[in-house]
């Protein structure tokens, strides 16, 4: 079995709530997801990114941000949808990247990397630096309408947050 489709394994034993199993499935993955994280070859540091989030593997977010800083872009895109998933429970892990998230949001030169960072924002505290960027991203000239309404979408999320508090 593959590093990939032992993240399909292992996401499926975290939506069912199997948490001993899963937690069997981490240990035994755990040194070749660290190895694959350091490879040369992106595609497997990709994978690692990714099942991450996969294995609900919160002690391994410090991959996470070495993933956001990677130079390809599918790296950086595998680990803003784990970040995205770990911080759907825990919004610690979104604003513990918060900085690293707002220059993927606004000036990563590849417009899916800026939008999935978008998303993995509104799993963040809804603060009000974050949501003036987010409107000024929705408002920006030039970006695809994608990332436009994208970034508005979650900014009035976040507001709506910040007012119920």
């Amino acid at each position: 079995m593959s590093l990939a489709e032992a993240g399909v394994e292992a996401n499926a034993l975290a939506e069912s709530g199997n948490e001993r199993d899963l937690a069997k499935l981490r240990a035994a993955w755990a040194d070749e997801l660290e190895a694959a994280a350091r490879s040369p070859d992106y595609r497997e540091r990709a994978a690692a990114y990714r099942a991450v989030g996969q294995f609900r593997f919160r002690q391994k977010e410090e991959l996470l941000r070495r993933g956001l800083e990677d130079e390809s872009p599918a790296c950086r895109g595998s680990a803003l949808l784990s970040l995205e998933l770990l911080g759907r429970d825990h919004p610690r892990t979104v604003n513990a990247v918060r900085p690293l998230l707002h220059n993927l949001a606004n000036a990563d030169d590849n417009e899916a990397v800026r939008r999935l960072a978008i998303l993995a924002l509104r799993n963040g505290s809804a603060q009000r630096d974050t949501i003036v960027l987010l409107q000024g991203i929705a408002e920006e000239e030039g970006l695809s309408r994608d990332v436009r309404q994208t970034a508005a979408k979650v900014a009035a999320g976040l507001e709506k947050r910040a007012r119920m508090r």
